[in-house]
């Protein structure tokens, strides 16, 4: 509370950044944003980022990223779940009625999930679309396609293997979302995230992070617990 109560006198962090209730993932974008200007760097790449001209443009210098496919969409931030939305919806009716569409539109409680901060990081565009709604785990070798980014994607197992340094924030948000939203995970990814979890603790901007998360949050948590 210290750390959020000293940014907000400053003016760093606009009162209105966490007073919004984010309804929706458009909304959720705008928050997170704000919290992130306090640390613009990507998830799994390390790659600064600045804002242009309300754009969220990738400095690939900062962090010796190399386009593997599509520089246009390297080039930009995208605010990725870390679970992805597919993971959120299939185990819900209304995606077996017409996918995420359909779930934004009837399920409420999907709606928060898919809004929910927590879940959500910066993340360089191509890496973002590249790592789709594969799994996290393990990949034999180290086939680097993003130059000295160190995420490694295996397309054909459709798994995706992080920095060292990020394991241990995927596990802790997929246990959180886990609990919260009574989702599934199988035993071979709860051994993988224990693992990850005391392989990487939490660095002071993961703590910050939360920190800044959980008082936006506490504002909301009671409209959260009638939608459960």
């Amino acid at each position: 509370m210290r750390l959020l109560l000293c940014l907000l006198l400053s003016g760093l962090l606009p009162a209105t950044a966490l007073s919004e209730t984010p309804t929706n993932f458009r909304q959720a974008k705008k928050i997170i944003s704000k919290i992130y200007e306090q640390n613009p760097v990507s998830f799994y790449c390390n790659c600064q980022y600045t804002n242009i001209n309300g754009k969220l443009r990738a400095d690939h210098k900062s962090c010796g990223y190399t386009p593997r496919k599509n520089a246009n969409r390297a080039a930009r931030i995208e605010w990725e779940h870390v679970v992805p939305a597919w993971w959120l919806g299939h185990q819900r009716q209304c995606w077996k009625q017409g996918g995420r569409k359909n779930c934004r539109k009837t399920d409420p409680l999907f709606r928060q999930a898919e809004a929910d901060l927590m879940n959500l990081v910066p993340a360089i565009g191509e890496v973002n679309g590249d790592r789709s709604n594969y799994r996290f785990g393990m990949i034999e070798g180290e086939a680097r396609r993003y130059g000295q980014c160190d995420i490694e994607i295996d397309f054909k197992q459709r798994v995706a293997e992080p920095a060292a340094d990020r394991r241990g924030d995927i596990a802790r948000t997929y246990f959180y979302m886990s609990e919260k939203y009574n989702l599934r995970l199988s035993a071979a990814q709860k051994k993988l995230f224990i693992a990850w979890d005391k392989e990487d603790p939490e660095s002071d901007w993961e703590r910050q992070r939360k920190q800044m998360i959980d008082s936006h949050n506490s504002n909301n948590r009671q409209a959260f617990l009638q939608l459960k």
